[in-house]
């Protein structure tokens, strides 16, 4: 590094841009090597120009890598910093000292602005630009590509944490009051509304913005800012104070939320009003309804499964044959005459049965016809001796 820069020293009577070159080792402690990257970081957009190859060049794209070198640098920095720290603290740390307001700042106290290239329109008076913060983040991007991550890395620590920036000072200022004032109406259940009021321009004619806020429908700070954001944090700021500073304020805000809550449990609208007879009748025709149902619809066919037989019990011959009226059909299901249900079943019949019924009708026809012969028999013996008691005897 020692020769770089005496080598860079000895070099410098014969520069062109010997101005560039003075001003960029008093903010960076060190002479530059390639001197194109720095001119590209202090090119601001609105003085784009082209290059060998065609394309527009400014200082968009070294601003996107000094961004992220500047989050690795700042990171590993909070990380050695604060050796007890949780990650939630050590984010909220990086984020307060890599933000664009921050940078903006110590763009200005180095004197960075003033090297940027814009036109008049683009001055760094323009709030909502960030032009400076720009510009560093951008500065940072060459030096990377200049001389690499370590060179960045001391560049942060010696020249800028350790001089502009306290860090225990950043990392513990509370920044976001918006977010705060968001946490603690949450917690309470409390409405909280950010109201945008009128645009208007200052004197350099910057759009100004301001913002409203009403807690529970109370009025309670303004903020203006040269965006939406900075607006808001700052009535944020002013509503916070408020609460805080304020004597029964706080009070205020929470009878207005139980006058919010009890007119919210009360009912909208009451029932109307009926009379008796109406709902009587309409109960009467209701009972009525249900009582004219038809009985054809509560009726319906019950049919029973037979009953399983045991097999250990062997059916008995002898027993008496079962009416043909109450044999179960082919689906097990019995016959019933009497049901008020009009069920068509086809009866089929069973062979063994058949040749049961054969039987029984064969031994009917003979007991019958023994009757008929002993009857016959018994004529004629009466017949015989009718005849043998008419016969004189000789």
């Amino acid at each position: 590094m020692y020769f770089n820069n005496l080598i860079q020293k000895i070099k410098l009577p014969f520069r062109k841009d010997k101005e560039l070159y003075l001003c960029l080792y008093a903010i960076l402690g060190f002479y530059p090597r390639n001197i194109a990257y720095y001119k590209q970081a202090l090119m601001h957009k609105s003085m784009s120009v082209k290059g060998k190859d065609g394309r527009w060049l400014n200082n968009e794209r070294l601003e996107f890598l000094g961004d992220a070198i500047l989050d690795a640098v700042v990171g590993d920095v909070v990380y050695r910093h604060f050796t007890d720290k949780r990650e939630g603290f050590l984010t909220n740390a990086r984020s307060k000292i890599v933000q664009r307001e921050t940078l903006g700042k110590l763009a200005v106290e180095m004197g960075l602005d003033k090297l940027i290239r814009s036109n008049q329109q683009h001055s760094s008076n323009n709030h909502n630009s960030y032009m400076a913060g720009n510009a560093f983040e951008a500065l940072v991007g060459a030096i990377y590509l200049d001389f690499g991550y370590q060179r960045c890395m001391k560049f942060m620590e010696k020249r800028i944490l350790n001089h502009l920036i306290d860090v225990d000072k950043v990392a513990y200022k509370e920044v976001n009051f918006k977010s705060k004032l968001l946490e603690w109406s949450q917690k309470n259940r409390i409405h909280l509304e950010f109201k945008d009021q009128s645009q208007s321009t200052d004197k350099n004619g910057a759009s100004m913005f301001s913002t409203l806020v009403l807690i529970e429908g109370i009025e309670c700070g303004r903020g203006k800012g040269y965006s939406k954001k900075e607006s808001q944090q700052n009535a944020a700021r002013e509503t916070l104070v408020m609460l805080k500073k304020q004597k029964g304020f706080e009070e205020s805000v929470f009878e207005a939320k139980s006058r919010r809550t009890a007119m919210e449990e009360q009912p909208e609208a009451l029932l109307p009003e009926i009379p008796d007879e109406l709902l009587t009748t309409q109960s009467k025709s209701v009972k009525a309804d249900k009582g004219s149902q038809p009985d054809s619809l509560a009726k319906q066919a019950k049919v029973e499964k037979p009953a399983k037989q045991d097999a250990s019990v062997k059916p008995d011959k002898k027993q008496d044959k079962v009416p043909s009226q109450d044999r179960p059909s082919k689906q097990g299901k019995p016959l019933d005459k009497s049901s008020d249900v009009n069920v068509e079943t086809q009866v089929v019949s069973d062979p063994i049965e058949d040749v049961l019924d054969a039987i029984d009708a064969i031994g009917t026809e003979s007991s019958d016809n023994n009757q008929a012969s002993k009857s016959k028999r018994r004529g004629s013996r009466h017949k015989s001796s009718s005849l043998e008691s008419a016969i004189p005897v000789k």
